[in-house]
């Protein structure tokens, strides 16, 4: 039973790996916004009880694997982060509206798949990606807004 969570009606592994894209896939997601996205999906995910098992924040993507309980679902779940981070980016970094006019910070869309036996290969895969990320990691792109 260690492996499955409970509600009161219900025992449950429901794990899901998720990546979505800001719009026009803008490599925007860089320094102290980078870590702005971060903190508050890990705080609106202990807001509504969804357990983040991995995050990944790269400069145009988000990689999540996360439980989502089955009285979600996994279109609320993703609308909800998707939704709130959206407002709170835009509203904590001005500079954006002028790329996100329209306070539309996500792209329409975002892909999934279950987890099942494969977790921990999808794990490694999501800390590669961020290893990946911090070689190829180009000063310049630190300084996204202040060369404008």
């Amino acid at each position: 039973m260690g492996r499955f969570k409970k509600l009161s009606h219900t025992i449950y592994e429901c794990k899901y790996h998720v990546t979505w894209i800001p719009k026009y896939r803008y490599r925007v997601m860089t320094g102290e916004i980078r870590i702005h996205i971060h903190n508050t999906l890990r705080r609106l995910c202990e807001w509504k009880d969804l357990e983040i098992i991995e995050l990944n924040v790269q400069p145009e993507h988000v990689h999540i694997v996360l439980w989502i309980p089955p009285n979600w679902s996994v279109s609320q779940a993703i609308g909800f982060l998707k939704g709130k981070t959206a407002l709170r980016i835009l509203d904590k970094f001005p500079v954006l509206r002028k790329r996100y006019w329209t306070k539309q910070f996500w792209s329409h869309g975002y892909c999934v798949s279950t987890i099942g036996l494969n977790e921990e290969m999808i794990q490694k895969y999501v800390k590669w990606q961020q290893k990946k990320d911090q070689k190829n990691d180009n000063p310049d792109e630190q300084s996204l807004f202040t060369a404008q």
